[in-house]
């Protein structure tokens, strides 16, 4: 007797994966690729094919044929017709604007200067727009890339962002193929291909993400994955400061750093090392609610080339609104 497939495709783009299903793991490890995780009782998981899991997808490589077919390979009735347009529809607008450096200025470009011109006059769009370079072109707020870049979402025109980088100093950081603590280590295909689609090869495509796994996939390995690839100063931002000293203990175990470049800044400690982390606590503090926020310079005390936001869901938002700020500094989620 043939075994049900384990996937059921909702017309509301939810998904229901059965976790008894002998091909649970073959399909939640493809799906996972273009959908998010909602929830994860015992016997059912729920995912759902959001917009911006898409354009993820379509960031990574993906096509939307591909999509579709991985869809059909473990999808135990029809995919809803609907579903099949919009997963089309909304994949095919990855890539048709792209925002590029010309000498110093950050400009916004299309093919389709019918699409230019409907970007141009948005009323989300518009308070960025300096200027016409031609009919494919807008010179944009260098300043506001990372607020642009949050506001061509929400219209629904994610923008691949080929401006590039500022580049941080350099720190010499390796993964370990023996840990500290005696056991062998190395990433799983997964995580290797994590790290690989964050970094292409060290291009303008690479530099930016974020990780959307099942908990206990290690996205902590991947950061630390990340971090030995660019080899620069990191600035990690943790939910509490349990997190802080779990992110600190990895990579003292799974790295070749010595301790006395990693810090910890929180409440109770204040160190600014070549990677240091911190909470989102600290950040967000300020002794009334009128001041400025005391430790935002945390951003400006050295050069980092890198910032991991761990558990970005929870980005308070005055953080959220200062990463914007900081986006041209690479970042993983």
């Amino acid at each position: 007797m043939e075994v049900p497939k384990p996937l059921i495709v909702q017309g509301d783009r939810s998904m229901f994966l059965e976790v008894a299903n002998p091909l649970y793991e073959d399909a939640r490890d493809d799906i996972s690729r273009f959908s998010e995780l909602e929830k994860s009782p015992e016997h059912i998981h729920t995912y759902r094919l959001s917009d911006l899991s898409l354009w993820n997808a379509a960031a990574a490589g993906l096509t939307s044929e591909e999509v579709i077919n991985i869809l059909l390979k473990y999808s135990r009735y029809d995919i809803p017709s609907n579903v099949i347009s919009d997963i089309k529809d909304i994949m095919s607008r990855f890539g048709r604007l792209s925002l590029k450096k010309i000498n110093e200025d950050l400009v916004l470009f299309s093919e389709d200067d019918i699409l230019i011109q409907e970007i141009q006059n948005n009323e989300r769009i518009k308070k960025y727009v300096l200027g016409n370079i031609d009919n494919n072109t807008l010179k944009v707020d260098i300043n506001s890339r990372g607020f642009l870049k949050q506001d061509l979402i929400k219209i629904g025109w994610p923008a691949l962002d080929l401006a590039g980088y500022e580049d941080g100093d350099y720190l010499e950081l390796n993964l370990l193929s023996t840990t500290r603590s005696g056991t062998n280590f190395q990433l799983r295909k997964y995580q290797e291909d994590a790290v690989n689609v964050f970094y292409r090869s060290g291009g303008v495509e690479g530099g930016s993400g974020t990780i959307v796994l099942p908990c206990g996939a290690g996205k902590t390995v991947i950061g630390m994955g990340v971090m030995a690839k660019v080899k620069t100063n990191t600035l990690i931002t943790c939910p509490n400061v349990i997190a802080v000293r779990q992110w600190i203990d990895e990579i003292l175990d799974k790295t070749d750093i010595p301790r006395d470049k990693i810090g910890e800044y929180s409440g109770e400690v204040k160190e600014i090392r070549e990677i240091t982390v911190t909470t989102y606590q600290i950040l967000t503090y300020r002794s009334k609610k009128e001041d400025e926020f005391t430790h935002f310079n945390i951003f400006d005390k050295k050069n980092w080339g890198l910032i991991i936001y761990d558990e970005v869901h929870l980005l308070p938002a005055p953080v959220f609104q200062v990463t914007a700020i900081y986006s041209q500094r690479e970042d993983l989620d």
